[in-house]
């Protein structure tokens, strides 16, 4: 019954949205939507749902300060990046 409450909400009358994309950022974004059991298509409907229902934006918005777009940028760049091959190796790291 709900399954079909949910395919009448977003099959009903619908409307296209276009978007361009860094293939970058895509390409990321949709494998976290295959992990997810998800298509992109089916995130963006969400996406939009959340944001009708919330009648805002469904998460916090940031503009980062100085040292976090400096670390952001650095972090991009492989500088000041550290790598560990496990979570223990990790916290251990914290008490060096």
């Amino acid at each position: 019954m709900l399954q079909n409450a949910t395919r009448s909400l977003f099959m009903s009358d619908t409307a296209t949205v276009h978007a361009r994309i860094n293939p970058t950022v895509k390409k990321e974004a949709e494998s976290v939507f295959l992990r997810l059991g998800m298509t992109p298509t089916e995130a963006v409907r969400l996406f939009y749902t959340q944001v009708s229902l919330h009648k805002a934006i469904p998460f916090q918005l940031h503009i980062p300060n100085e040292l976090t777009k400096k670390t952001l940028n650095e972090s991009a760049k492989g500088i000041n990046v550290n790598h560990y091959n496990n979570v223990e190796d990790l916290f251990a790291s914290w008490d060096e």
